[in-house]
């Protein structure tokens, strides 16, 4: 292993601008930007692995494939396998545009995206409490016969129609974890866990893909733990943590300790069930288990960071 390995976790949303940038071209300018950052760390002399989202992506590929089915009668795509068509799209687009950053400044890497199944506990009491709504709306009709035909769990969404929920299991082991340290050992810079990897439970010995959405900020956190990451860098909207976000208090974080981040999100009120608090918890995970240090910022802040001029570290 490598002085300094990374995982650095870029969020799904961190390629989509806004509602005007979602076309497969404006992912891959986006993600041209944040191959950009990867690049100026690996310069510094980072090993790097990465980790991504894909909510807003598998999105689009289900709700595809409803129309699809609607309109002309097309099979609907599973969502384990909806999460390995994101996971090959999205790599392709870091890959590209990472392969041609180096070229461009004279780096001798090689990049590999890593189609990854990630094992979940099929006794994770998450699966008794789907919660991660996905796909698109339906009117009430619809989501009594898909309730009743595809065996899904439909909820109502803020007077907004009728949306199918799954669980969010945590991560138990990453199934390609062995050809993923190879890869890294070679000095290769690895794609892996894209959007938390793809949900699998064990069988009678065998795997077997699940409906479920892992979350990859945890997902992230394992695969740094297994590989005894130096660092677990998560990528995302701000460029620091604050306290009381949003209010008249709020007060920005240069740094935290383990122990402070688990009081700060014990007390509740100030990391965001959906957003922030997710991701104090997948770096307590990290830091509680052997992690060294971790970093919260935003993608055009990462070198900056590095050098401890911004962005929020938290340390055993």
């Amino acid at each position: 292993m490598s002085k300094k390995v990374a995982v650095v976790a870029i969020g799904g949303n961190s390629l989509i601008k806004d509602k005007t940038h979602q076309s497969v071209e404006d992912q891959y300018l986006a993600a041209k930007e944040t191959a950009q950052h990867i690049a100026d760390m690996i310069e510094e002399g980072w090993d790097v692995v990465i980790g991504h989202g894909n909510g807003p992506q598998v999105g689009f590929i289900l709700r595809r494939s409803e129309i699809a089915a609607k309109v002309e009668g097309m099979h609907e795509i599973p969502l384990d396998v909806c999460g390995a068509d994101s996971q090959g799209a999205i790599g392709y687009a870091l890959q590209q545009n990472l392969q041609n950053e180096f070229h461009k400044r004279g780096i001798d890497k090689s990049v590999a995206t890593v189609v990854t199944q990630v094992l979940v506990d099929r006794d994770d009491p998450a699966f008794k409490n789907p919660s991660k709504p996905i796909g698109g709306f339906m009117d009430v009709s619809e989501a009594q016969r898909r309730e009743k035909e595809m065996g899904w769990t439909v909820v109502e969404d803020a007077g907004r129609g009728w949306r199918r929920v799954v669980a969010s299991p945590m991560p138990m082991k990453v199934v390609e974890l062995e050809p993923v340290k190879s890869l890294i050992d070679a000095g290769v810079v690895v794609i892996s866990v894209g959007g938390g990897g793809i949900p699998v439970i064990e069988k009678d010995g065998a795997y077997i893909g699940t409906a479920a959405v892992i979350d990859k900020d945890f997902a992230s956190s394992l695969l740094a733990q297994l590989i005894h990451a130096d660092l677990l860098l998560i990528s995302t909207a701000v460029e620091k943590v604050a306290l009381n976000f949003g209010k008249p208090d709020e007060k920005w974080l240069d740094h935290m300790t383990l122990s402070e981040a688990k009081k700060y999100l014990a007390e509740g009120a100030h990391f965001a069930k959906g957003s922030m608090a997710p991701k104090i918890q997948a770096i307590i995970w990290f830091l509680e288990n052997g992690g060294k240090q971790a970093l919260i910022t935003n993608p055009e802040n990462i070198g900056r960071a590095l050098k401890r001029e911004t962005g929020t570290w938290i340390e055993p």
